[in-house]
């Protein structure tokens, strides 16, 4: 199939680089977006998040008209959905962004078209995708119902790329296309190699929505086992990140490292998609979710003691990204951190975060917002949370006579 238009809808830390590189290859590329700002700024040529790469390819393919951004979605061959899936109360999944994007795309789908999701999602999402889009248009055939003759094809390709990295990763790393049959499938894979040079492995939607979910509470899995031995480790008065590389020199041993707990929309949110699927059966996945997200609690219970040594402490929060060298927020440790020691300190804690321009709403009016050689000259507790490029590089001179503390291993891995 050529795909001679394919859309994306929501142009996020996913969806605009996934659009960038189509655009690249010279389709023509509609982006979606509900907030009008990022339409206004991408139509510019510029970008709403940092990314590297990104501004240049966005620009470029603004410039040369593959690219243009919208509010509403448009006809198009092919359609990605990267629309946001958070959890509300209780862990549950919220899929109201899903069905939005999924019934708006109804409205302008064609016999021919492909539907992929892109957002990582709980097992039979993209089944629920293909149901509310049949809904919307009974004049057409979905997979659930024709099988492989149907109008629509649809499938699930979950992405599997690092911040900070985005660019690269998209075009070089292996991706899982999960059809609701083999030809949306086999479709789907057309699709992606425009610009996927990594190779795109077939299955079904339920395997590749699972796979996603896996690989990310795997990984939470492994990080809770390395934040629980950094709390045992301060137990015992063991520097753990000396325990962890000596650990890790066994040939059949890879512990993740520790840090205040764990961030950003895919690692912190996916293990609820599985224990949310499967309650009784999850249980170690559950533990580990409650390993980390303890974690923060314990890092202000060691800031809350190393403060009690002095009458008005000032403390200064190096980093509120969810990773290192990036602006991303999301389900953030830091901001937590940073926000339950402003409880307790009110006006007496400074956040350092070289990414971004200003503070987080929830952080405004009780937070100072500083750079870092101010905040180092001011403080008395020194709270390292992101291991940042300039936090990497404080001379060890600015920190003598400060409480320290590492949650990164910063100072430890020099």
């Amino acid at each position: 199939m050529s795909f001679d238009v394919v859309s994306i809808l929501g142009l996020g830390y996913i969806g605009l680089p996934t659009a960038a590189a189509f655009a690249a290859r010279r389709k023509t590329v509609v982006g979606v977006d509900v907030n009008r700002e990022t339409v206004d700024t991408i139509n510019r040529g510029d970008v709403h998040i940092v990314e590297p790469e990104l501004d240049m390819l966005v620009r470029a393919a603004v410039t040369q008209g593959h690219l243009r951004a919208t509010t509403e979605a448009e006809p198009a061959d092919a359609f990605l959905i990267a629309v946001p899936t958070p959890f509300c109360e209780g862990h549950k999944p919220d899929l109201s962004y899903v069905e939005a994007a999924s019934r708006a795309i109804a409205r302008v789908l064609k016999a021919g078209d492909l539907v992929v999701l892109e957002s990582t999602s709980p097992v039979g999402t993209t089944e629920k995708v293909a149901a509310w889009m049949a809904e919307m248009r009974p004049d057409l055939s979905f997979p659930q119902q024709a099988g492989e003759a149907s109008d629509i094809r649809v499938a699930h390709c979950p992405e599997r790329v690092l911040p900070g990295h985005v660019i690269r990763e998209l075009v070089e790393n292996d991706r899982v296309i999960g059809g609701m049959t083999r030809r949306c499938s086999e479709v789907a894979a057309d699709l992606y190699r425009t610009f996927v040079r990594g190779e795109c492995v077939l299955t079904d939607a339920r395997t590749a929505e699972m796979c996603k979910l896996t690989e990310n509470s795997f990984r939470d899995v492994n990080i809770a086992f390395a934040n629980e031995l950094s709390i045992i480790s301060d137990t015992l008065d063991i520097n753990v990140w000396e325990l962890i590389r000596l650990a890790n020199r066994h040939p059949r041993v890879s512990i993740l490292q520790p840090g205040p707990g764990v961030g950003g929309h895919c690692i912190a949110v996916d293990p609820w998609f599985i224990v949310d699927s499967a309650p009784e059966q999850a249980r170690l996945i559950r533990t580990a979710r409650a390993v980390n997200d303890d974690k923060p609690h314990y890092v202000v219970e060691r800031v809350e003691r190393a403060a009690k040594r002095f009458r008005e402490p000032v403390i200064a929060c190096l980093g509120l990204a969810f990773k290192a060298n990036i602006d991303d927020l999301r389900e953030s440790p830091a901001i937590e951190i940073v926000s339950q020691l402003a409880q307790r300190f009110e006006g007496q804690v400074i956040a350092v975060e070289p990414n971004v321009d200003a503070l987080p709403p929830s952080l405004h009016g009780r937070v100072r917002f500083g750079d870092l050689s101010s905040a180092l000259a001011q403080a008395d507790v020194v709270v390292i949370l992101v291991d940042h490029t300039p936090f990497r590089r404080i001379d060890p001179v600015r920190l003598q006579a400060k409480v320290v503390i590492d949650t990164r291993g910063v100072l430890s891995h020099g």
